[in-house]
């Protein structure tokens, strides 16, 4: 291979992306890593719920990742993929083209927040998304739950479990008999009204409604819009169900060769769990690169031992013509 071939290229450096990389080049499997260092949980302070790494800051586990895999030999290459074409030619921006006979795609995905001043500035801060990332640091405060999304009222019932004072701020949902009985039973305060805004400065301060009430809270989880970021799967012409890539349970996508990884295929994937699939799909791809190998072995081997039939009869041939049977 010239210094531009690969085994495998992995898009995106996070825990599913380098947790991929790791078991592939433990494996031996030459593997580059392009990443353009937009890692999705950029803004929170720690990670929860990894074990062993539990309160760890995802920007120390990115690193201490990064340095195992180079560890290993695997090339790091902090560069943003413009276009992957079949085959697999990676283009970067910039014009640098690398190539590769299997694709793991762990690009992730954005969070697209609601418009409500307040939010965007204090987003993985103290505006939350998972009650299983943050509900214990917040454990026993005043929470709020903005209604931007029909999953609210689940995050509000989910959140008692960490505080007995939990508001949902209905905003623009319209909630049913069932769901208010729901809350009133879980003991979640129902405050109607659109929202106008999340009151913070170093940090937040309450809920305050277009018409000028105030709440105060001490923190506030909501639902973002997740958008995977697939582009390079949809252009490679990977099948999409209900918004998202499909994929096996080691992340084959439809398209041979490709695997895709962590929050770019399952929004619901933690850090841990991004990890597993990492793991999962370097294992299943290194035993599809391994048939490979085996076939391409058995082909050369298969047209050595042609070759040495053919110049044995080609000798004996030549032994009888020139007299050597006499």
């Amino acid at each position: 291979m010239s210094d531009d071939e690969y085994d495998v290229a992995v898009v995106g450096a996070g825990a599913a992306g380098l947790n991929a990389a790791l078991v592939l080049a433990r494996a031996r499997r030459r593997v580059a890593v392009v990443d353009a260092g937009e890692p999705r949980n950029a803004p929170a302070a720690h990670m929860q719920g990894f074990l062993s790494r539990d309160g760890m800051p995802p920007a120390a586990l990115l690193d201490v990742g990064r340095a195992e895999v180079a560890g290993y030999g695997a090339a790091l290459i902090g560069a943003r993929v413009e276009h992957v074409d079949p085959g697999f030619t990676v283009r970067l921006v910039g014009g640098a083209v690398l190539s590769a006979r299997r694709l793991v795609v762990a690009t992730g995905l954005r969070d697209e927040l609601p418009g409500i001043p307040g939010v965007a500035e204090r987003w993985g801060r103290d505006v939350l998304h998972c009650p299983y990332c943050h509900g214990y640091e917040v454990r026993d405060q005043p929470l709020g739950v903005l209604g931007t999304s029909p999953g609210a009222v689940h995050q509000a019932l989910l959140l008692r479990q960490w505080s007995e004072d939990v508001v949902l701020f209905a905003h623009t949902l319209e909630l049913d008999e069932e769901e208010r009985e729901r809350l009133t039973a879980r003991g979640v305060r129902l405050v109607e009204g659109e929202v106008k805004r999340v009151v913070a400065d170093d940090r937040v301060r309450g809920v305050e409604l277009a018409g000028g009430r105030t709440v105060p809270r001490r923190a506030v989880f909501l639902f973002p819009r997740m958008v995977p970021r697939d582009a390079l799967l949809t252009g490679l012409g990977c099948a999409v169900e209900d918004g998202r890539v499909v994929t096996d349970r080691t992340g084959r996508t439809t398209v041979p060769g490709v695997w895709a990884v962590g929050n770019v295929t399952d929004p619901r994937a933690q850090v841990v769990t991004a990890a597993g699939m990492g793991s999962a799909a370097a294992i299943a791809l290194n035993a599809d690169l391994l048939d490979e190998d085996v076939h391409r072995a058995m082909d050369q081997h298969r047209a050595v031992d042609q070759h040495r039939v053919v110049d044995q009869h080609r000798a004996i041939e030549q032994h009888r013509v020139g007299g050597g049977g006499r």
